[in-house]
């Protein structure tokens, strides 16, 4: 490989891959846009490493990456210059069956990366469709209308389609967010609900995520249900930025959060709880690695993801953080990582743990 797999994969999630009119029975189908994330992207396996790259906004448009097939291979180029070779993970066998009332499984839950099951039971939010209160970097509306998904999933196909996934295709760990409802609990009753149900029919490790609950009971409920892990996403830090580009979610205090996440930690264990930081926001490096210092230090794995600007939504024009941006904040927050011997190799299950949307843990 000709540059550093830290750089590659670094600026790869920055600048995106340009997928110029490549056959889908090439380039696989292992991709998706819109939803609740990671969206526009496509899993790429580069050298072990799956990762997930932009290949569908603008920014990938512009991309020095493409790809040249070569016979039956697939090369990385950077600037028409062969770098590494790729591949692209095949398309599940589980997409391929579907519920006894006639649902696709791919609309239930999705493969993220290579071994990661994904949905989101619930794919509408109360702040979604106001301006006023909406996240503007969030397409959880897009997929539904496209109809590429359902807007409820029962716990009833979650866990038809998690055994499935589990039997047919090796998944080994589950994430299921949430659109926010508007009830006091954040969807963590709900989310309960499914886990029981997936575990009574496999055993698969899964993370949940949502918002911090109106009591923090629901952490001891959602863990007898058999969830193993909990993911409360800040997204950003800084009560500016939040303000601006997550007004809806600003609404809820950041200290709120943190009350949150030590209380979580109790009921999940030191390194089971983790956030979403998307870098590229508005946050500064110094607030980025001030805050996943005061996250670590409770026991609160910070996920920090490059921000990706997604067609179709008010900031489908954002800038992507730069390269240069990343890998600093990446350098700081391993290094953090290390010294309280934190990694996202022993979190059970969730997004950390599968790591393809960053490349926070190949700093750790």
């Amino acid at each position: 490989m000709n540059i550093n797999k830290q750089q590659l994969i670094t600026e790869l999630q920055t600048k995106g891959l340009q997928l110029v009119d490549r056959p889908s029975e090439q380039i696989g189908t292992n991709g998706r846009k819109g939803g609740a994330g990671p969206s526009d992207h496509k899993a790429i396996a580069i050298d072990g490493t799956t990762v997930m790259v932009p290949v569908f906004n603008s920014v990938a448009s512009q991309s020095p990456y493409s790809i040249n097939i070569d016979q039956d291979d697939l090369i990385l180029q950077l600037d028409e210059k062969a770098i590494a070779p790729i591949s692209f993970p095949k398309s599940p066998n589980f997409y391929n069956l579907t519920t006894s009332d006639g649902i696709p499984y791919w609309k239930i839950a999705l493969l993220h990366s290579h071994d990661v099951l994904a949905t989101t039971v619930l794919q509408t939010c109360m702040r979604y469709n106001h301006t006023e209160t909406s996240c503007q970097f969030c397409a959880i509306g897009q997929s539904l209308e496209a109809d590429r998904t359902i807007a409820r999933k029962t716990p009833t196909q979650l866990a038809e389609v998690a055994e499935a996934a589990v039997r047919l295709d090796g998944v080994k760990n589950m994430v299921m967010t949430t659109g926010t409802p508007n009830i006091s609990d954040r969807g963590a009753a709900y989310l309960t609900e499914c886990a029981k149900a997936i575990k009574a029919k496999v055993d698969i490790p899964i993370q949940a995520q949502c918002e911090p609950p109106d009591d923090f009971i629901w952490f001891e409920r959602m863990k007898a249900a058999g969830i193993d892990t909990l993911g409360m996403h800040l997204e950003a830090a800084d009560p500016q930025v939040r303000a601006k580009i997550m007004a809806g979610k600003a609404s809820v205090p950041l200290e709120y959060y943190f009350e949150a996440f030590a209380e979580a930690v109790k009921v999940f264990g030191w390194g089971q709880v983790s956030t979403y930081l998307l870098a590229g926001l508005g946050d500064s490096l110094e607030t980025l690695v001030t805050t996943c210092d005061r996250l670590i230090s409770i026991g609160v794995y910070p996920f920090v993801v490059p921000f990706v600007p997604i067609s179709g939504t008010p900031l489908a024009n954002h800038p992507a953080p730069s390269t240069e941006f990343m890998f600093s904040v990446y350098e700081q927050v391993g290094a953090l990582l290390k010294r309280s011997q934190m990694s996202s190799a022993d979190i059970k299950a969730g997004c950390a743990k599968c790591g393809a949307c960053s490349a926070l843990s190949l700093f750790e």
